[in-house]
């Protein structure tokens, strides 16, 4: 049976790696600097490492930088996002002009995320988490695609920065004799030197140790024959102690496939999983309205200018559904009104939409779908495809006995480039049946019956019929489906 590891898994099993690796770094020097002695037999690797930092000085050295960035602003890591690329992009400009001094969080709230000047940065912690997230994209591409460049951009934890590495990855040399190829690791470095070289260490420059990291894929071939013995123990003790950290990882992904076989991923996982991907929170925007007697359904929707806006019953129990699932998942959930939300904070993470005619953004993004919401000549859902098919309430009954209709869509939209959720209906009680529908694993293994393969990945429309009685909202039926 073949194992697949998910991004998150890969993710995971990567940062354990490195972590294990610098930790044995951070043991070796240690014990090197405490130490205070060299073997005179060995060659120690000084300054020259094989990256350096680099400050560029001339226009070729900035049109290099610039190349790099536009090669990393190109890969899988950062090509599907608009935040991240943003930041990366803004912050390598700036220091190139010799303004790194201005790389404040406030200043790239302001200028980056269309922040207000004086926006309460420590409730909106959009900087601080877009610069750790390209901080890990910036090392999960180096350490996939970007092994080969000349050039590398870095971004230091607790800065907004960026540092340039300038060098090259020298070869391994290694002759026909089979104890040339092995490479003694001393002082937790490789050593350039075949074994059994001895070379006298310059006396009168100081030695300043630089730990290197692994090439990746590399097998590290301890020779403990050129140590000192008394090193020895501790070499072993340390060599021990990465095994352990390295059964320590298999044990977890063993656990995890076993989670995954006992627990599967159901139908309700994949409807939400291009949507939580790499989110920390998820706004939900809600439609908000005013009472309205001579309406029929007495309320009127809230604009951006009314001060205390209200939602139903059915609103507040649809709020709860998803809410309640988000947070089960892992994520903060935002709520908000809709007519006091900007487009611009819309852009900044995947969102949902809860009401159609009572939220202004359900009705402006869904315009361009195939299923959508129409006002005239009455409220209803329609079908772009088919001009005749309509869904409407029954206007010759009371509003608490006809029957509703809602949407059910997922899909990422082109003008906020986020993954978006809409859950609404044509009354109120569409709305909180179809964030009922959106909660349920049952009505989401329906929905997936009937689109077939690749359901976590496609865009989404699901029209629904919901039963209304005495005003209370009943179970949804799926009416009609489209998938792109």
């Amino acid at each position: 049976m073949t194992h697949r590891l998910t991004l998150n898994d890969a993710d995971i099993l990567f940062g354990m790696s490195v972590i294990n690796l610098q930790f044995f770094q951070c043991q070796t020097c240690l014990h090197t600097v405490k130490s205070g002695e060299y073997h005179p037999a060995i060659r120690m690797n000084r300054v020259s490492a094989s990256r350096n930092a680099w400050h560029p000085q001339t226009k070729e050295d900035r049109e290099a930088i610039l190349s790099e960035l536009k090669r990393v602003l190109a890969s899988p890591q950062f090509s599907n996002s608009k935040r991240y690329p943003a930041l990366l992009q803004y912050i390598v400009e700036k220091t190139l002009e010799g303004k790194s001094d201005l790389l404040k969080e406030r200043t790239l709230g302001v200028d980056v995320f269309d922040r207000q000047p004086a926006y309460d940065t420590n409730s909106d912690t959009v900087v601080r988490y877009t610069a750790g997230e390209v901080r890990k994209r910036l090392l999960l591409y180096y350490h996939e695609l970007g092994r080969a460049s000349q050039v590398r951009i870095s971004l230091p934890a607790g800065s907004y920065v960026p540092e340039f590495l300038h060098g090259h990855e020298e070869p391994e040399e290694t002759g026909d004799d089979p104890a040339s190829s092995a490479t003694p690791v001393i002082h937790g470095r490789f050593s350039t030197a075949p074994t059994g070289e001895l070379r006298e260490p310059e006396p009168s420059a100081p030695s300043t140790l630089v730990a290197q990291t692994f090439p990746p894929g590399a097998a590290v071939n301890m020779s403990l024959g050129s140590v000192p013995r008394r090193n020895r123990s501790t070499y072993r003790r340390l060599f021990w102690l990465a095994s352990a950290a390295i059964v320590v990882g298999i044990a977890i992904t063993g656990m995890s496939w076993r989670y995954r076989a006992v627990h599967p991923q159901t139908a309700l996982d994949d409807f939400w999983r291009p949507v939580l991907h790499d989110q920390r929170t998820i706004l939900i925007c809600t439609g908000s309205v005013i009472f309205a007697p001579e309406k029929i359904s007495g309320t009127l929707t809230a604009g951006k200018d009314i001060e205390y806006p209200f939602v139903s019953m059915e609103g507040a129990s649809a709020i709860s559904h998803v809410s309640g699932l988000l947070q089960s998942s892992g994520v903060q959930t935002q709520l908000k009104s809709a007519g006091a939300t900007p487009l611009t904070e819309l852009r900044e993470h995947s969102f949902l939409l809860l009401g159609a005619f009572n939220n202004q953004w359900t009705l402006r993004l869904l315009g361009p779908l195939r299923f959508h919401f129409a006002s005239e000549p009455a409220e209803s859902i329609v079908d772009q495809m088919q001009p005749q098919v309509r869904w409407v309430r029954d206007p010759s009954l009371p509003y608490s006995s006809a029957d509703d209709y809602a949407l059910v869509v997922r899909y990422r939209d082109t003008t906020t480039d986020s993954w978006v959720v809409v859950l609404a209906g044509v009354g109120r009680n569409g709305t909180e049946a179809a964030a009922e529908f959106a909660s349920s694993p049952h009505y989401m293994q329906l929905l997936r019956d009937q689109l077939g393969k690749d359901f976590n990945t496609r865009n989404i429309e699901a029209v629904l019929k919901v039963s209304v009685i005495d005003g209370k909202t009943g179970a949804p039926s799926i009416l009609a489906v489209h998938a792109w």
